[in-house]
């Protein structure tokens, strides 16, 4: 819910060298994220989204607060998860190829053959995820380090979940990054559960970012459902990692208030946990204090409410119908040489 405090007479300090019109941007994000989410489980239920539906209700903070202290003018670079949609929304992903993607419609990004928002754009700086929990942390380990040896000043990002970091993947990547003091900023959005494990199952640990000192590395522990606090955290590090400081992990403490994908019913987690978390959303929490210090008003927030419902409207309208890839299409992108597979022999029509 809105607060219903009236604004500052004279508006609070613009916190972390931010402008009146970013932090409004950082609201319009987290709103966009949910909102486009929310019309992917209509679509879901409909039967339109092929393929399974996962959803960051709750952890939007994390995903656009720290994608939001990268700078995409320098080339910075991120490797998202399948509940960081707001990270790729702020390095330049459109509700449109989102749509098309969870529809796998022909013009999708990958043109049907992929789901969801496995893909990547190098030119926007995003790289396609590996589903594999913590395999991703090598190959940014990977991306940086080329960043480091070109003596490029950019800054790789990447996303886990508590589970990954129980895994044989996330150590050697984090190690080999530690000791190469490569440009990388590691996030682990601690939400509480992997898949249905709980966190104090699957490592012994009271906090996570207590395993930084391991590997000889900063590590900072933030509210992960507070947008300012986590990029915050999140700014110092990447600037660490840019001025050749080397890596920084970063625990976000946060909640993932659906299951794992939309098939999960959660049954698993307490209904009073649900309830105590639905108290502190990131975006209610953000929408408040922005009215109370001054930093926007109820008619500049309603504005970008409506701009996102405009804007998923027509993005809705124009892709909902649109076709799916015809069969053949399967074929392009086989071979080098030739570009486009032959058929089998028996699928030909001259015999």
């Amino acid at each position: 819910m809105a607060s219903t405090a009236a604004p500052s007479a004279v508006p609070a300090t613009l916190p972390h060298g931010l402008s009146r019109e970013q932090l409004h941007e950082l609201y319009y994000f987290m709103c966009l994220t949910r909102s486009l989410e929310a019309r992917l489980v209509n679509l879901y239920r409909q039967t339109k989204v092929i393929g399974g539906l996962f959803r960051s209700l709750g952890q939007e903070a994390d995903s656009v607060g720290s994608a939001y202290a990268l700078d995409r003018t320098l080339g910075d670079f991120l490797s998202p998860l399948i509940r960081n949609l707001g990270s790729m929304l702020v390095q330049g992903a459109t509700p449109v190829e989102i749509l098309r993607q969870y529809m796998a419609k022909a013009d999708s990004p990958t043109r049907g053959r992929e789901l969801n928002i496995h893909y990547g754009d190098l030119d926007r700086g995003f790289l396609g995820q590996i589903s594999h929990l913590g395999d991703m942390v090598p190959v940014m380990a990977g991306v940086t380090l080329s960043f480091k040896m070109r003596k490029q000043a950019r800054v790789g990002l990447v996303y886990v979940g508590d589970g990954a970091m129980s895994t044989g993947t996330f150590h050697e990547g984090i190690n080999f990054a530690a000791v190469q003091r490569l440009p990388l900023v590691i996030i682990c959005e601690n939400n509480g559960y992997s898949y249905s494990t709980p966190t104090h199952k699957q490592s012994a640990v009271k906090q996570l970012v207590d395993k930084a000192p391991a590997y000889g590395i900063p590590g900072i522990r933030a509210d992960g459902n507070d947008v300012l606090e986590v990029y915050g955290v999140t700014k110092p590090a990447v600037e660490r990692a840019r001025a050749g400081g080397g890596c920084t992990l970063i625990e976000l403490v946060t909640y993932r208030r659906k299951g794992h994908a939309e098939h999960d019913n959660q049954s698993y987690v307490p209904k009073d946990e649900l309830a105590a978390w639905a108290k502190k959303d990131p975006i209610d929490r953000y929408r408040g204090r922005l009215q109370e210090t001054g930093w926007a008003t109820e008619g500049e927030l309603a504005a970008i409410d409506a701009r996102i419902h405009d804007e998923l409207d027509r993005a809705v309208a124009l892709t909902e119908n649109e076709p799916l890839p015809v069969a053949d299409s399967a074929l392009d992108g086989v071979l080098a040489d030739p570009p486009r597979a032959p058929l089998e022999w028996y699928r030909r029509l001259d015999g």
